[in-house]
């Protein structure tokens, strides 16, 4: 079977030309191989609306490039991140995806695939949490869209730059997920695999719940390098991107 691909955290900016490379070649090269393309979330550093189309030449391309790449018969998912999740209706038609819930449960085969940004597996990051909840409600988006474009991106701008402040000051730990959430996540859904980005910690893992084995496979975060996690008859990979 063609192969099934996984990306997350590419934060794609201006002022990160390099990544923007890697992102136009693998959509070039690598991405009209897989018959499917999840997006887990923070495709870019910020989203401040789809009005953002209007105004930012790196937006117009990368949608430019996912509609290519759907119009090659490669289907495109989208999550929302932590960065982007003020992304809406008309930048998924323009770019030819469909915008999924976090969580959600996909078949892969016949391997249930449970997909997350991840964010909501950091329970000890309380104050994020919190954050969470307040830039997630529908009143507060509706206020912030209101808003004019310059003043959206200086609040943007301003909350990035108090996100790098706050996890300087964080443990590690309390960044990453909450073992115990992981393993309710895993026991609630029927123990499928697990895919998710947010922590900037590419790896698998392994967690027996109950008596099964569960995997859980954190994608790779595109700082220095890109990368992406693939699924076909072979089994799972985890693949790097670099110049």
């Amino acid at each position: 079977m063609r192969p099934t691909f996984f990306i997350s955290d590419l934060h794609l900016c201006a002022e990160r030309p390099d990544i923007t490379r890697l992102f136009e070649r693998f959509m070039e090269e690598t991405a009209p191989a897989a018959a499917s393309l999840y997006i887990l979330g923070d495709l870019f550093e910020y989203w401040i609306g789809d009005d953002q189309l209007d105004i930012d030449p790196l937006a117009r391309n990368v949608v430019a490039q996912l509609a290519a790449l759907a119009a090659k018969g490669t289907k495109i998912f989208f999550m929302h991140g932590n960065r982007d999740f003020l992304l809406g209706d008309r930048f998924a038609r323009s770019a030819s995806f469909e915008i999924l819930s976090d969580p959600t449960m996909v078949s892969i085969g016949s391997v249930p695939v449970l997909l997350m940004h991840g964010d909501t597996l950091c329970t000890d990051d309380v104050a994020y949490q919190s954050f969470r909840a307040q830039v997630r409600s529908p009143a507060w988006q509706q206020a912030i869209l209101a808003k004019p474009i310059a003043e959206r991106i200086a609040l943007a701008q301003s909350i990035r730059s108090q996100s790098d402040i706050e996890k300087s000051m964080k443990a590690d730990a309390i960044m990453d997920v909450n073992a115990d959430v992981v393993s309710g996540t895993f026991r609630s859904n029927g123990f499928p695999v697990l895919v998710h980005g947010h922590t900037h910690r590419p790896a698998r893992h392994e967690h027996t719940v109950g008596g099964h084995t569960c995997v859980r496979w954190v994608l790779q975060d595109w700082h220095n390098f890109g990368g992406y996690l693939g699924y076909d008859n072979a089994g799972w990979q985890a693949m790097t991107i670099t110049a």
